[in-house]
C-alpha cells in the first residue's frame, strides 16, 4: 500500500496533464500537415476552425476544437513551449482536474469572444494559455501576501501587457480571443478555487461564476446574432 501511495503521489506531482495536452496538439498538427497542411484553409476548416457562419448554422462544437488548432510550425512552436512552462507552474498550484477544467473553460471563453466580436477564421491554443495568464493574475489577488506569487503575478502581468501591445501592432492576431482568454481564466480559476495554497472567498467565488457565466451566454448570442 505504501508502494502504491508513493506511486500515486510521484504521479501527482508530474504535469501530466499539461504534457498530454502538448501531445495531443502535435498529434492533431501531424494528422492536418498530413490532410494537406496546417495552413490550408479547407484543411483548418475540416478540423474544426472557428469560422463564425457555421458556428450560427449550429457547428458550436467550432468554439472548443480550434484550442488544439495550430496555424504553421511557427505558431503551435510558440504555442507548446509557453504551455509547457507556464501549465506546469498553474497544474502544480492549482492540481490536475482543475488546471484542464481551466484550460478548456479559457479557450471556450476566448473563441466565444472572438466569436461575438471577430469575424476571421481563428484556431490556436493562444485563447486557453492567455486563460492560464490570467489564472496567475487570480493568485497574485488572492495570496498578495505572498512575496512569491506576489512577484509571479507582476511579473506575469507584465508578460500580458507586452503581449496586447504585440497584438495591437501585428495583423492577423485574435486580439479578442487572446482578451477573452484572459478574462475568463480569471474568473474560472476563482471558480474552482485553488486549495493547494490557501482559500479564497466565497463571495469572490460565486460573482466570479456569475459573471462568467453570464458573459459567456450573453457573447454568444451576441454572435448568433450578428
Amino acid at each position: 500500500m505504501t508502494q502504491w501511495k508513493r506511486r500515486l503521489n510521484r504521479l501527482d506531482q508530474q504535469p501530466f496533464v499539461t504534457i498530454s495536452l502538448i501531445a495531443l496538439m502535435v498529434i492533431v498538427y501531424g494528422a492536418m500537415t498530413l490532410a494537406g497542411g496546417s495552413t490550408n484553409i479547407n484543411v483548418l476548416i475540416t478540423f474544426g476552425a472557428k469560422v463564425n457562419a457555421l458556428v450560427q448554422q449550429g457547428e458550436w462544437w467550432r468554439l472548443v476544437t480550434p484550442i488544439f488548432l495550430h496555424i504553421g510550425f511557427t505558431h503551435i512552436l510558440m504555442n507548446m513551449i509557453t504551455l509547457y512552462f507556464v501549465g506546469m507552474q498553474i497544474e502544480a498550484a492549482f492540481g490536475h482536474t482543475r488546471f484542464l477544467i481551466m484550460f478548456l473553460v479559457a479557450g471556450i471563453g476566448g473563441n466565444v469572444a472572438s466569436f461575438c466580436f471577430s469575424d476571421s477564421l481563428s484556431a490556436g491554443a493562444s485563447t486557453a494559455i492567455f486563460g492560464l495568464f490570467g489564472a496567475f493574475l487570480m493568485l497574485g489577488e488572492s495570496f498578495w501576501q505572498n512575496p512569491v506569487i506576489r512577484q509571479l503575478a507582476r511579473t506575469f502581468l507584465a508578460f500580458v501587457v507586452m503581449n496586447i501591445a504585440f497584438d495591437v501592432f501585428t495583423p492577423g492576431i485574435d486580439m479578442a480571443g487572446h482578451l477573452g482568454g484572459l478574462v475568463a481564466g480569471f474568473l474560472i480559476a476563482y471558480t474552482v478555487g485553488v486549495p493547494r495554497i490557501g482559500k479564497v472567498s466565497m463571495v469572490k467565488r460565486v460573482i466570479a461564476t456569475v459573471v462568467l457565466v453570464g458573459g459567456l451566454i450573453f457573447l454568444y448570442l451576441q454572435g448568433m446574432a450578428a
